[in-house]
């Protein structure tokens, strides 16, 4: 396997461990027999904030099924290692800490369409043939799709550090335009359990422009938005090549973008990684991104 092919980048000692470790402190805490795979890690998750919401709502019956449940009772809604969420607008939730929407596993949580799931499948296959099957089973195992777009609007995707392993997206009918968001956040996903696992912990008073966001940002999210954006680029770059119609522009516009957005940041990112201790987690993002200037 070369050293910097998707699958060496995402190879990182450590994060298994992690995982497996804070699923087990779930299931003490729940009473349950959760597995060690990347889906309960990520399963667990939905299954303790659903309980706390269960809990402050006084609802015996509800929080009992969500003390109970393991992957094993959620095989319905699966598709192979992962799960395929399709929630209605009205069902996603916010909370009293953050505006961002999100959606949890239920007792009433229906099984998405079968156009859903076979859009997944697609997405997943392009992205495995391409060297990321692994970056997303491991770290987007529960895919939510949201709303269903043209090529010509905007797309918007998002994961939260307290869901980890869970992408929320919207799509289109490519699948290569949800592989490639699916990339994009679970690499978000990937680097908060990176940074967990070796014990990192950023400046939040240092501060680097972001071109993605014509802003400046904290060391922890420039560095977000350089890796998750560099894997992004990393599979359109070989995807537009087995892409046919509409996609392939959309992915060459996609190109074109972040090559200016990574021009940009060359100087910025040997500093803001000097922030961050672990010289593991340093390489794989310098390494990352080095490829993108590398081939732009």
């Amino acid at each position: 396997m070369s050293a910097l092919s998707p699958e060496a980048l995402v190879a990182l000692d450590g994060i298994a461990d992690h995982q497996r470790q804070r699923t087990s402190r779930i299931a003490s805490v729940l009473g349950n027999r959760l597995g060690a795979s990347a889906l309960d890690y990520a399963v667990a998750h939905h299954l303790l904030e659903g309980a706390e919401h269960a809990a402050r709502a006084r609802d015996a019956d509800r929080l009992a099924w969500y003390r109970r449940t393991t992957v094993r009772d959620l095989t319905h809604l699966s598709a192979g290692p992962h799960i395929v969420l399709s929630p209605r607008p009205a069902d996603l939730l916010r909370s009293e800490i953050s505006e961002t929407a999100y959606y949890l596993v239920g007792p009433d949580t229906a099984p998405a369409p079968p156009e859903a799931y076979r859009l997944v499948r697609a997405a997943l296959a392009s992205a495995t043939e391409h060297g990321f099957g692994t970056l997303l089973t491991q770290h987007a195992p529960v895919i939510c799709l949201l709303n269903r777009r043209r090529l010509d609007e905007t797309l918007h995707s998002w994961a939260l550090t307290r869901l980890p392993g869970t992408v929320f997206t919207d799509y289109t009918a490519h699948p290569e335009v949800l592989a490639r968001d699916l990339i994009h956040e679970a690499a978000h996903n990937w680097l908060n359990d990176a940074l967990a696992a070796h014990d990192v912990r950023l400046p939040a008073d240092v501060t680097f422009f972001s071109p993605w966001r014509g802003t400046s940002r904290p060391v922890y999210g420039f560095l977000h938005a350089c890796w998750a954006f560099s894997l992004t680029v990393l599979y359109a770059r070989q995807a537009r090549y087995d892409a046919t119609g509409a996609v392939v522009p959309f992915l060459d516009a996609h190109l074109r973008q972040q090559e200016d957005q990574f021009a940009s940041v060359t100087d910025s990112l040997a500093e803001a990684l000097s922030y961050v201790p672990a010289e593991i987690v340093r390489d794989h993002v310098s390494r990352a991104v080095g490829r993108i200037l590398q081939l732009a």
